[in-house]
């Protein structure tokens, strides 16, 4: 140690004090890991929760995230964290407040975005967030001070998915003659979401992006979406452990049939009697629809009557076939309803094996109604096209 009289002894100390009293004095800024302000509700418990999920399907999921810290709400609807996770590389995790007696922490409300009481955010060594909401409308009011990129690129797709949300006319009746009108709300819904993911360069906030779109990993109407994103992050950040659960997903032997994919061959029990081939069927034709379809399922049947019969008679002299492949056991209630329908004009398939139709099975589809629009070549398309727009694209494809 130097004499105590040295002139460097003042110099070195005062620089160790400074730095000392400038570390408390940021610890005494609320410059914590994360902290933030709610504007509180006497329904809500005074808790904040922070979850980590671990694996993909984990993200927006209840009550499977793990709870890793929790922090009181002060009076003044206050909290701070002080040590978060070591990532050296960015992470997603969750905020999550729950209303009073609710038992599990890491209970997340997915039916309405406008009151969703969770928000994710990314996080990385070094970051320092500051937020702040309403505790009872929490995702639909959550805000970041300066958001990184990443965290920014969240607040984006909640704004979309807020916005695509609202833009959904509620249903007070379930007639099953709707569903096909539902489907179509439902992509209206998606759709917005899905172009975010493909078009940003945030892996995290597509990853949620892609979770948002079906909490319940149901991608048979948009496998082609889910099979673009493995593609687009197996070339970016493929190292990802979320990547590879995700391409995991969006495997060919698991998605079904996609746009451009060539339809496998299969032999078709017809109608009149006679096996055969799917490919023998459409060789000589323009354009092939392969329709998938039930005499007990009424959108279809409203959709053989509306749409499929004028079709038929506009174009069939040009080159244009139906294939109808009937998932009945019945075959009574299948002629019967060909019959009714006017529908027996163009060419019918079943195995008459109901749910179990092998078609299914090569296909990898389990909804109906499906179809698939076939070239002379037997290539995919177009697909699941129905009403107006199935009309509108044979009349185009047929006038070319």
């Amino acid at each position: 140690m130097p004499p105590l009289m040295s002139n460097t002894w003042p110099m070195k100390w005062l620089s160790y004090f400074s730095v000392v009293l400038l570390l408390l004095s940021t610890n005494c800024t609320g410059q914590a890991p994360l902290s933030g302000k709610l504007q509180l509700d006497e329904g809500w418990a005074p808790q904040v929760y922070l979850i980590q999920p671990r694996h993909l399907d984990e993200i927006a999921t209840s009550f499977v995230g793990q709870v890793i810290d929790s922090a009181s709400i002060n009076a003044d609807g206050s909290f701070v964290f002080e040590e978060l996770p070591n990532a050296p590389d960015p992470v997603l995790l969750e905020l999550v407040v729950q209303p009073h007696g609710t038992r599990f922490a890491n209970k997340l409300e997915n039916e309405n975005p406008m009151a969703a009481n969770y928000f994710p955010i990314i996080w990385k060594n070094g970051d320092r967030l500051q937020v702040e909401a309403s505790i009872a409308q929490f995702q639909s009011s959550f805000s970041i001070e300066n958001p990184s990129s990443g965290n920014a690129a969240l607040l984006r797709l909640r704004a979309i998915r807020l916005a695509a949300f609202q833009r959904l006319k509620p249903t007070t009746e379930h007639d099953e003659t709707q569903l096909l009108e539902e489907e179509a709300a439902l992509l209206s819904f998606q759709q917005p979401m899905m172009d975010f993911a493909q078009q940003t360069d945030e892996l995290l906030a597509a990853l949620l992006a892609v979770r948002w779109i079906s909490p319940v990993n149901d991608y048979e109407r948009i496998p082609e979406f889910l099979f673009a994103q493995c593609q687009k992050w197996q070339s970016i950040q493929g190292e990802h452990p979320w990547v590879g659960q995700l391409c995991e997903k969006a495997s060919r032997e698991q998605l079904p049939i996609l746009i451009n994919d060539q339809l496998p061959d299969a032999a078709l029990p017809m109608l009149a009697g006679d096996t055969v081939t799917l490919h023998a069927v459409i060789a000589n034709k323009r354009l092939t629809l392969l329709d998938i379809w039930a005499s007990w399922c009424a959108p279809c049947r409203r959709e053989n009557r509306a749409v499929l019969l004028p079709l038929w008679e506009k174009h069939h002299e040009k080159g244009f076939e139906i294939v109808g492949y009937a998932l009945d056991a019945s075959e009574k209630a299948w002629k019967k309803a060909l019959e009714t329908d006017g529908a027996d004009r163009w060419l019918h398939a079943s195995h008459l094996q109901g749910d179990d139709a092998p078609l299914l099975a090569t296909l990898r589809i389990q909804t109906i109604p499906a179809n698939f629009l076939l070239d002379a070549r037997g290539k995919v398309i177009a697909k699941n096209l129905h009403g107006q727009d199935l009309v509108e694209f044979v009349d185009h494809y047929m006038e070319k």
